[in-house]
């Protein structure tokens, strides 16, 4: 009986035992738990506090277009950068369409004969408008991404590259840097009113006080 006894005891004590780890284990885990989510908090806070200092970006106020040594003519791309400087991509993206389709052509000066439209002397320069089709819609893109509205092209610049020779060292290629900005229309000053006036007075003085009737001004 004393021996029995003995292994009831042993038996509960284990069982004590057990239950007494299954919760320290319990405890462990609970604690763990509450050190991740104290954690994931504190990051949180952190990556919130790093968005709040991060300054703000400056809108761009342009497009560019960089393009070097492109295999057409410098005469030919300057001639077209002097037809496009200062209107708005797509009219202009439809007119080499038209050069392109030899329909139109691009204002030239110097020894060239003259075409058809409303132009005196012009060249069908195929090659070239071809390869300014593809800048302008670059241009296009780039100002949409920039969040640029009713752009025109303020700049269009082009110069000579160096020229590779080809081969047998014969020829040398022809290469042309382009250059290309498109910035949002603006109010110039040669259509505001108090310029306008200025130039009407300039005018009269040159016509001696006459308008553009050939009336003198009443003397006040």
């Amino acid at each position: 009986m004393a021996e029995e006894e003995t292994k009831k005891n042993s038996e509960e004590h284990i069982h004590y035992d057990e239950k007494h780890e299954h919760k320290h284990e319990e405890v462990k885990t609970e604690i763990k738990e509450e050190k991740k989510v104290e954690e994931k908090s504190a990051s949180f806070d952190d990556k919130s506090h790093e968005k709040k200092n991060v300054k703000p970006t400056k809108k761009k106020t342009e497009a560019v277009v960089n393009a070097q040594s492109l295999p057409i003519s410098t005469k030919q791309a300057m001639a077209i950068c002097k037809f496009i400087r200062g209107k708005k991509i797509p009219p202009m993206i439809i007119y080499l369409e038209d050069v392109v389709a030899m329909r139109k052509a691009v204002p030239m000066k110097g020894e060239v004969p003259h075409k058809k439209g409303n132009i005196m002397s012009g060249k069908y320069p195929v090659k070239a408008a071809a390869i300014f089709i593809k800048l302008l819609k670059n241009l296009t893109a780039n100002a949409n991404v920039a969040g640029l509205n009713d752009t025109i092209i303020s700049e269009a610049i082009a110069n000579i590259a160096s020229r590779p020779y080809g081969k047998f060292g014969t020829v040398r290629k022809k290469r042309t840097h382009v250059k290309l900005i498109a910035r949002q229309k603006t109010k110039s000053l040669a259509t505001s009113p108090a310029s306008n006036q200025s130039r009407e007075k300039a005018k009269k003085k040159k016509n001696g006080g006459k308008d553009k009737t050939g009336v003198k001004d009443s003397v006040k």
